[in-house]
């Protein structure tokens, strides 16, 4: 009997081993994923996944609260997000100096989802028309502190990753990783566009709350890749057991002020500063162009929140495509610069064709176009750019840089669409001021690209 049972064990792992080997080669189809390298790599798919499908269920419904709004009233809104991100970041590295990533990571969303919750009571306790008093302020609030909250939800991911994968594995593996959070997106989107007017806009926030305890969960049991044999043969062994030790036990630590001061003494993180500026600067610009579009086309913000999210719909079948399928391959044959110029060339045409034709329809196509290839290319190459910094500014700096500079950018995009609105200009024209704005984003795409290339090699070196 015992001789049977252990030949039955053997077989079914036997079996399990040949199932896992089915599914490695068909991953290898599409991703140069080593075996070494899966484990983490899905867990980092399934974590961002959780993640952004969390903030995607309520993305429409703060951008319906900004199409309700004046550009004046918009800006005021944006001025209230730069703030609120300038008073978080300290607290997160604060919590980055003390507590491994393992910890401050989860700890950091399930503040949110506290947030999220007294949001949820607040509307509860609200009339729920719009133009109330209290309904009115809390919506401008739940603006303010989604905004924020978003940038630091994707961006802590991120640093996580940053520090998990060298930039050899960045480069074949955050396509992948991206597909991941592509899929989470549209199963936000397409879960508030389903069920916005059948379980009502308020209990939307519980959904996300639940999707983001997920990957508190998935973070809190990550599985940290294994050193290829070939990288373990000229790799010291107390230098790697020190890498998985500080990612499994050990705070990042330094100064809770490195994030700001180390920025702005790199050239590397200034030219990154730069670039995400003038990125957030045209998004603005875009952003404040479709809340006039779809508030003067839809009249009700039931029906904004809609249509909202079945272009978010659109934008993320086109990342999924472009992700799984062209992702890692145009990194690999063209290199990091195709994907970092991909963006501020879009945008060339894209302000160009809307300031011949700003209706619905080019701002839609225009939309689906730049979110899409942000997603897909864009941010898996700016990611890779941090894979080459030192890891405490894979922490501070990237999360100074992706929050406050990211809302900084916003906030200049405001107010310079605000003076150029008071100014007299139109859609039109601001849309053709774009556009040497995104040729100039183009050329310091170029030069990141080629210094990130000598900062890998030192680092390989």
């Amino acid at each position: 009997m015992a001789r049977q049972a252990e030949r039955r064990l053997s077989e079914a792992g036997k079996a399990g081993s040949a199932e896992q080997g089915v599914f490695y080669a068909l991953l290898r189809r599409v991703v140069a994923v080593e075996p070494n390298e899966m484990r983490a790599m899905l867990a980092s798919a399934l974590f961002f996944f959780c993640a952004l499908a969390s903030w995607f269920v309520l993305r429409p419904l703060r951008d319906a609260v900004a199409a309700g709004t004046t550009p004046a009233q918009l800006s005021m809104l944006f001025v209230g997000t730069l703030t609120t991100t300038l008073i978080v970041n300290p607290i997160l590295w604060s919590m980055v100096v003390r507590f491994p990533p393992r910890k401050f990571i989860p700890y950091a969303y399930q503040a949110i989802v506290a947030s999220l919750l007294i949001f949820y009571l607040l509307l509860r306790v609200g009339s729920g028309h719009d133009g109330a008093a209290l309904d009115l302020w809390t919506g401008r609030a739940f603006f303010v502190w989604t905004s924020m909250f978003s940038l630091f939800v994707t961006s802590l991911f991120w640093c996580f990753m940053a520090d998990v994968f060298r930039s050899e594995q960045a480069k074949r593996l955050f396509g992948f990783i991206g597909v991941g959070g592509t899929l989470g997106s549209v199963a936000g989107s397409a879960a508030t566009a389903v069920l916005a007017k059948s379980i009502g806009e308020k209990n939307l926030l519980l959904v996300s709350c639940v999707l983001l305890e997920f990957a508190v969960f998935v973070v809190a049991r990550f599985p940290l890749p294994e050193s290829a044999p070939e990288r373990a043969a000229g790799t010291d062994r107390n230098e790697q057991l020190s890498q998985v030790a500080q990612l499994q036990g050990h705070a990042v630590g330094g100064s809770m002020w490195a994030g700001f001061t180390h920025t702005v003494k790199s050239p590397y993180l200034l030219g990154i500063s730069a670039y995400l500026i003038l990125f957030t600067i045209g998004s603005t610009f875009l952003y404040f162009e479709q809340s006039s579009i779809v508030g003067a086309t839809f009249a009700d913000r039931a029906t904004r929140t809609a249509v909202l999210a079945r272009v978010e719909l659109f934008v993320q079948l086109l990342t999924i495509f472009t992700e799984v399928f062209l992702t890692g391959r145009i990194i690999r044959w063209l290199g990091l610069v195709s994907v970092l110029v991909y963006l501020p060339l879009v945008s060339m045409i894209g302000f160009g064709l809307l300031a011949s034709t700003p209706v619905f329809v080019a701002l839609a196509a225009f939309v689906v176009l730049r979110r899409g290839g942000n997603f897909a290319l864009t941010n898996p190459g700016m990611e890779v750019l941090f894979t080459v910094v030192p890891r405490e500014d894979k922490y501070k700096a990237k999360s100074f840089i992706e929050t406050f500079v990211y809302r900084g950018g916003d906030q200049v995009g405001a107010w310079v669409f605000a003076g150029l609105t008071a100014l007299g200009l139109g859609l039109a024209a601001i849309s053709w001021i774009a556009v040497p704005m995104s040729a100039a984003w183009l050329g310091l795409g170029v030069w990141l690209a080629r210094r990130q290339a000598v900062l890998a090699a030192r680092a390989e070196g």
